[in-house]
């Protein structure tokens, strides 16, 4: 297995409009990022990762991008970008930049002149079509809701979008779209960033012709998508993108790849033929997903959850390399989701940390998932900024939907739940900013923020300070062989990582129920010690004994 920089690495996202506001306007901007690099730094942080700064009129949180070589006005401009840049490599850190291929905002120059007129040069630079027998080219469902077709009366056409009807899709079947993104990704890297993350990458490639997809029960999103993702001739695109883009750059790369199988990961991360370094994967977070997909929540259980985490972990041994995540800025709070922040806060938050981040790969932690952030409980709509939400809500009431069950499901699954403002301190709006948010604060940043934690040598985030340096400490926990444990209990997860003559155990519960545990039998007769835990257990040697509410253990086997 080849070693290299950015497997050893630690990663942390920014979504910058909520990590800090430096000039009092409300918003999260560059110099505030600045300020908290030393914080980031501590923890033990190695790469950074920033969610967009490009120019854009902000319809979907910076995802449309009206200029890829210049900054939002809300978070500073360039000489701030190259400020941040030094001092992150001042701090021998690196940074990452999203990089959105999928599509532009509607307000680009490029998507300015195509839509000027049919015989515009940069027309066949967005996906155009006429109107079939009198409605839409198709039955496409759009990522946000409703139609994936906007009508432009211009020039009597209309033009996809998979996301909002802000963000046209670019026609990637056009080669000179490719080398224009290709031309924009080197300047960038020219300029020393350190990587990107892909969003949407599975996407850029659509289904020869555009046909309509099934639709049992009008549940167009569900079906739709298999004409646009992860379409056969997308390795063509992604492997130019490798080839003419990131090659000759020491960078780390991490598509955003959803509905990729497992058996086809060789031509998106294998060690050799990969066009990325890693990918994020979505089986996981999508685990509490009913048949209606991601707004249907369902009921999710710990032996599935094993299944996809053994499946991913052991079938990239050898092959390529794990993106470890439980949270980003599309997705709720992990310890809302999977743990119990409220008779078990501190535990649930700790062992989940424990779980994710001691498997093989690059573990990736999204800001106050370090304190235990939660999700917000927001009982007005108008309390939310995301447009997905907005079509959401939108749609169910058209169709006679219960609002207060519409109102359930947006709670617990609106991304604006990782949007909330960073929770620094109990001052007035968090020690976020001096004045009101662009979105509200969640209101248990009293008791959860980053100032009382740092204080609290028992807190979660000086928990997951010894996480990030026992992964570091140890190549077990980077390179090392992940192999399940107690694979069918339903209520403990356990896993081993080995590498050359040592040997890790990792122990938790992921349940408030307190399960009896019996030592694996071929572990029975090595010596072994606790290095960490979520509760005193220092010298546990017990084969068998009963693990306390939302326990994690880590041991090292002799």
């Amino acid at each position: 297995m080849r070693k290299i920089w950015w497997k050893e690495a630690v990663a942390y996202q920014i979504y910058p409009r909520s990590f800090m506001d430096s000039n009092s306007d409300g918003i999260g901007d560059l110099q505030g990022i600045i300020s908290k690099l030393d914080y980031l730094k501590e923890l033990g942080i190695d790469v950074i990762w920033v969610c967009p700064i490009y120019k854009s009129p902000n319809d979907d949180n910076g995802y449309d991008i009206s200029d890829y070589q210049d900054i939002m006005d809300d978070f500073g401009s360039m000489e701030d970008f190259d400020t941040l840049l030094r001092e992150v490599h001042k701090r021998d850190m690196r940074i990452i930049l999203d990089l959105v291929l999928n599509h532009t905002s509607d307000e680009h120059p490029w998507f300015v002149e195509s839509r000027s007129s049919r015989d515009n040069p940069k027309r066949d630079y967005y996906i155009w079509q006429d109107a079939k027998d009198g409605a839409e080219p198709n039955n496409w469902e759009s990522m946000f809701n409703g139609s994936a077709w906007e009508y432009d009366e211009t020039t009597d056409q209309y033009y996809l979008h998979l996301y909002s009807r802000k963000q046209p899709d670019l026609n990637m079947e056009n080669p000179v779209v490719r080398q224009e993104l290709v031309q924009m990704i080197r300047w960038w890297l020219d300029k020393g960033i350190d990587g990107f993350r892909v969003d949407a990458i599975s996407h850029i490639k659509k289904l020869p012709g555009l046909p309509n997809m099934p639709n049992p029960n009008h549940l167009r999103f569900v079906n739709s998508m298999a004409g646009h993702q992860n379409i056969e001739g997308i390795g063509e695109f992604i492997s130019q993108f490798r080839r003419e883009g990131f090659a000759g750059y020491d960078i780390m790369t991490v598509g955003e790849a959803s509905g990729i199988p497992i058996t086809e990961v060789d031509s998106w991360i294998g060690e050799k033929n990969g066009a990325f370094n890693m990918i994020f994967q979505f089986e996981h977070v999508n685990i509490d997903f009913g048949p209606e997909g991601r707004w249907d929540c369902a009921p999710w259980n710990l032996v599935d959850l094993k299944a996809i985490m053994n499946k991913w972990q052991t079938g990239l041994e050898g092959v390529g390399w794990n993106a470890l995540y439980l949270e980003n800025h599309d997705q709720p709070r992990s310890v809302s989701r999977f743990g119990d922040p409220v008779h078990y806060h501190k535990e649930s938050s700790k062992m989940l940390a424990t779980f994710y981040m001691l498997m093989q790969g690059t573990p990736f932690i999204y800001q106050g998932q370090e304190i235990g952030m939660t999700n917000v409980v927001f009982n007005e709509l108008s309390d939310y900024r995301d447009v997905e939400i907005y079509n959401f809500y939108r749609e169910r009431l058209m169709d006679g939907k219960d609002i207060e069950d519409t109102m359930r499901r947006i709670r617990y699954r609106a991304r604006d739940n990782a949007r909330t403002p960073m929770q620094w301190d109990d001052t007035p709006n968090s020690g976020f900013s001096t004045v009101l948010p662009w979105i509200r604060i969640n209101p248990n940043y009293h008791e959860i923020n980053v100032n009382q934690q740092m204080s609290d040598p028992d807190s979660i985030l000086n928990y997951y300070k010894k996480l990030i340096a026992l992964r570091k400490e140890n190549e077990a926990l980077i390179y090392g062989r992940y192999e399940s444990r107690l694979t069918e209990h339903p209520e403990i997860f356990a896993y081993t990582r080995t590498f050359e003559d040592q040997t890790f155990l990792i122990l938790l519960n992921f349940f408030g129920n307190t399960p009896m545990f019996a030592m694996p039998k071929e572990l029975n007769e090595r010596s072994r010690h606790v290095i960490l835990s979520n509760y005193e257990r220092v010298g546990q040697t017990d084969d068998k004994f009963v693990l306390k509410p939302y326990e994690a253990i880590a041991y090292q086997l002799n």
